[in-house]
This record gives C-alpha cells, sequence and structure tokens, in this order.
C-alpha cells in the first residue's frame, strides 16, 4: 500500500532527506532535500525536484545543467521520515561533474570489496584504453572483434551444455563466464548498461501491455 504523502514526518524545518539512487547501477548518487511542495512538483512531473537549502528556493534538478533525473519511484522508511528516490539519470548527479556526489573513500574492507557491473564495465574498459600487458581482457580487444565474438560464442555453447546436464554449479559459471565475454564486446561496440537497462524496461512495459490486452479478452 502507498504511503500518503500526508502520512510523511518533515522535520521543524518543513524538510525530509531524499537519497537518490541510479535505478541501473543502484549507486547513490547523491544526498538531498524535499519540502512537501518540491515532492508533490516531483510526483507530478516524475523528475527530482529538491530544496536547496543553501538558496533556500526550489531547484529542479537539471533546470540549468541538462543533467535531468527521472523518477522510478519513491520509497519512505519504515518511520515516514527518509525517502529513497530511484532515478534514471540523464547525466552527471554532482556539480563537480562526477557521476556521484560520493566519491571520496574512508574505509573499505580487504574482504568484503563491493562487486558491481558498474565496476566491472569501467575495468574492462581500462584495460582497452590503457591495454595492460599480461591482461586477458587486453589480449581480446588486441585480436579485435572476430575473436571477442568467437568466445561469446563459445561460452554460449558451454552454458547450453552445462544446462543441458542439469548442473547448476557448472551452469553459474560459465553463465558468469558468457557474461563477462557479453561485457568485453559491450565496451568494443561502445554498448553501455543503461543501453541496455533502457531496452529490457521497454520490453517490459511491452508484456505488461500484452498481458492487459489477454486479460481484457
Amino acid at each position: 500500500m502507498n504511503v500518503n504523502i500526508n502520512e510523511l514526518k518533515f522535520d521543524e524545518k518543513g524538510l525530509i532527506p531524499a537519497i537518490v539512487v541510479d535505478a541501473v547501477s543502484k549507486k547513490v548518487l547523491t544526498l538531498a532535500y524535499m519540502n512537501r511542495e518540491s515532492l508533490e512538483i516531483s510526483m507530478e512531473k516524475g523528475m527530482t525536484c529538491f530544496w536547496s537549502r543553501s538558496r533556500q528556493e526550489l531547484w529542479l534538478k537539471g533546470e540549468t545543467s541538462g543533467n535531468y533525473q527521472k523518477i522510478v519511484s519513491i520509497t519512505a522508511d519504515c518511520d515516514n521520515d527518509a525517502l529513497v528516490v530511484m532515478v534514471e539519470k540523464a547525466g552527471p548527479a554532482c556539480h563537480t561533474g562526477s557521476d556521484s556526489c560520493f566519491t571520496h573513500p574512508v574505509w573499505e574492507s580487504d574482504e568484503l570489496r563491493e562487486f558491481s557491473y558498474e565496476g566491472l564495465m569501467e575495468l574492462i574498459a581500462g584495460r582497452k584504453s590503457e591495454r595492460k600487458e599480461g591482461s586477458y581482457t587486453t589480449y581480446l580487444f588486441d585480436k579485435g572483434l572476430d575473436k571477442i565474438l568467437k568466445k561469446v560464442g563459445e561460452e554460449s555453447t558451454e552454458v547450453i551444455i552445462a544446462g543441458k546436464a542439469e548442473d547448476k554449479k557448472e551452469t553459474v559459471y560459465e553463465i558468469a563466464d558468457l557474461a563477462y565475454h557479453v561485457m568485453v564486446l559491450m565496451i568494443e561496440m561502445g554498448i553501455s548498461l543503461e543501453d541496455i537497462h533502457r531496452e529490457l524496461a521497454s520490453r517490459h512495459v511491452i508484456d505488461h501491455k500484452v498481458k492487459q490486452e489477454k486479460m481484457t479478452k
């Protein structure tokens, strides 16, 4: 059940913190504040609108920079006094030009380092631009598109063989290999995770419409 805006708990200044998260990468982009009016504008326009505490005015993200944030969802926490805003961004979230405002590491566990597809894509892209010697990824880029496509084909076959054998562990292993080689192909062809996300999202909408049509017949 959706929370009514009247149930939200704004602070003594009429503000509520809004944690903005990239819907694709799940990376935290920024921490901003909304008042009731900016939240209503955000919900009406489907784009993030905040209250600027420094300028004491409404601030539609991207109005001057063009880096708009289309809202996927807004979720309140258990106390209704904080929000998580999932967005699809059209450019950097930070005024410095950075993808996220959170760019200064303070501490990180050596054993529990966070994995992300975005991070892996950045690593692969780095191998293409810098061509680190001895790297398998560099080797694939050096060999070119035909070699990369051949490896994608080989790994696809390995997934089929493992799946046919109903070997879950081996299938997981081979899918991971396939995913890696597909990501190498993506970097080679200039395809981003956002491109794939948008394509899958458009298919989800189409599938939803098809289901609705079937239900009305």
